[in-house]
C-alpha cells in the first residue's frame, strides 16, 4: 500500500515540475532612456519603460544603447448608427520609438507602434464621465504599445540597421 502512494506522490511531483516552465530572460542587452517629453503622457510611458525593463533586469542608465521614445495621442469622432443616437470617440495613440547605438552613432531599432481604442460620448460640457473615459484609454494604449515594445525587443540582435 505504501509502495502506491509513493508512486502516486512521485507521479504527481513529476507532474508538477514538468508543467512549470522558468523563462526568465536574462538578456546580456541593457538599454538607457533617453529624455522623453509629453508632459503626463510623457511622464506615464517613461514610468512604463523604466519598470518593464527593470522588471526583466534590461536597464542600465549608463548603456550605449539608448531608446529614444515619442508618443502622441489623437482623437476622432464618428457616429456609428443611421439614427445619429450613438456618437463614439476614438482615441488613436502612437508611440515612436528608436534604439540607437551611441558607440558607434547608428540606428539598432526603429519602430512605430499603434493602438487605437473608442468609448461612447456624452455630449454636453457638463459630463465628467468623458474626461475620465479619455485618461483612462490614454494609460491603458500608453500601457499596451509598451508591452508591444517590450515582446519586439527581446527580438533584437544589437546589430546597426544600414
Amino acid at each position: 500500500m505504501s509502495k502506491i502512494k509513493l508512486s502516486i506522490l512521485l507521479l504527481t511531483s513529476f507532474f508538477v515540475f514538468s508543467c512549470s516552465n522558468n523563462q526568465i530572460n536574462h538578456s546580456i542587452q541593457k538599454y538607457s532612456l533617453d529624455y522623453i517629453g509629453g508632459e503626463y503622457d510623457g511622464l506615464l510611458l517613461k514610468n512604463y519603460l523604466i519598470g518593464s525593463l527593470k522588471s526583466l533586469d534590461m536597464h542600465d542608465q549608463k548603456s550605449n544603447f539608448e531608446i529614444q521614445s515619442d508618443i502622441s495621442h489623437s482623437t476622432n469622432l464618428y457616429i456609428t448608427n443611421i439614427d445619429n443616437t450613438s456618437d463614439r470617440e476614438q482615441i488613436n495613440t502612437k508611440l515612436s520609438i528608436k534604439i540607437i547605438n551611441k558607440g558607434s552613432n547608428c540606428i539598432v531599432f526603429n519602430d512605430e507602434i499603434s493602438v487605437s481604442q473608442f468609448y461612447i460620448y456624452a455630449s454636453g460640457d457638463k459630463f465628467l464621465s468623458n474626461q475620465v473615459a479619455i485618461k483612462k484609454i490614454k494609460k491603458d494604449n500608453t500601457q499596451s504599445t509598451v508591452r508591444q515594445f517590450i515582446n519586439k525587443l527581446r527580438k533584437i540582435n544589437g546589430q546597426c540597421n544600414e
